[in-house]
């Protein structure tokens, strides 16, 4: 077999996935000699980008009448927000219309538990808002994460609010998988773990600090120091910086405890 040929075959198997309706698992890496080429190993290696293994792709498939139910679940949610909210507010909704100028930016956890709009009474227009795994904010550059510095930018320099504020909360997914990190351990997901390094120093600074407490305690204190790594790394784009010098702009870190029904709050 050709080196060529090898690498197609290669390709080709390491994406195999097994009942691709209900249970895809990746089955193979490139990282991994294929079954089929028993003199593989005399072949020039090819270009092997990273691939996770077994990782679960597609969950049980949903039944129709589920889905269907779902989908409506959320029509009949909006028909009770027209009728009850929307139609009954126009002083509130009106000026909408014309743009919006929010006082807050929020980052949020995507944690389906934790709505900050809910869990601190923001009304539409109020807050500009990010939600992401484990509502991190990474360090400024423009060849990485632009999602999250284009959001940042246009909040301070367009919109010019004047509080951001990155809320952590307990029980977090992201913070948990952040501390489960192993060292050269292969990751479970595409993204996730790439991700939540983004809090990396902070994980650090909670395991030197407090090695000899149980892995869930140290969640938690993780959960707020991975806000504090966060309000620091915002610092790091020019026109944070700029605003928080010259008084325009505060930065606020909060975590809300919904195990005890709890809200901190304090100043970066």
């Amino acid at each position: 077999m050709s080196t060529a040929a090898a690498a197609a075959a290669a390709q080709s198997w390491c994406f195999a996935t097994t009942t691709p309706r209900s249970r895809a698992t990746v089955v193979a890496s490139l990282a991994s000699p294929s079954p089929s080429s028993s003199n593989s190993s005399n072949l020039p290696a090819p270009f092997r980008p990273r691939l996770i293994r077994n990782t679960p792709v597609f969950a049980a498939p949903v039944a129709p009448a589920a889905m269907d139910a779902a989908v409506d679940r959320l029509k009949d949610g909006f028909a009770k927000f027209k009728t009850e909210v929307f139609d009954k507010k126009p002083e509130l909704f009106e000026p909408l219309k014309a743009g919006q100028a929010p006082k807050y930016m929020v980052f949020s956890c995507a944690d389906s538990r934790v709505c900050p709009s809910v869990t601190l009474g923001l009304q539409p227009g109020e807050a500009f808002t990010v939600r992401n795994i484990a509502n991190m904010v990474p360090a400024y550059c423009k060849i990485k994460h632009a999602g999250v510095g284009s959001a940042i930018e246009y909040a301070v320099c367009a919109l010019k609010v004047e509080l951001i504020v990155v809320i952590g909360h307990s029980r977090c997914g992201g913070i948990k998988a952040l501390l489960s990190l192993q060292d050269g351990a292969p990751d479970s997901f595409h993204f996730v773990e790439d991700w939540v390094r983004t809090g990396f120093p902070a994980k650090k600074k909670v395991q030197t600090e407090h090695a000899s407490l149980p892995f869930d305690d140290q969640c938690s204190i993780l959960e707020k120091e991975a806000v504090n790594q966060s309000l620091e790394n915002l610092k790091t784009y020019p026109f944070v910086k700029e605003g928080v010098a010259n008084g325009t702009l505060k930065l606020v870190g909060g975590h809300y405890d919904f195990v005890s029904g709890k809200f901190d709050v304090w100043e970066a």
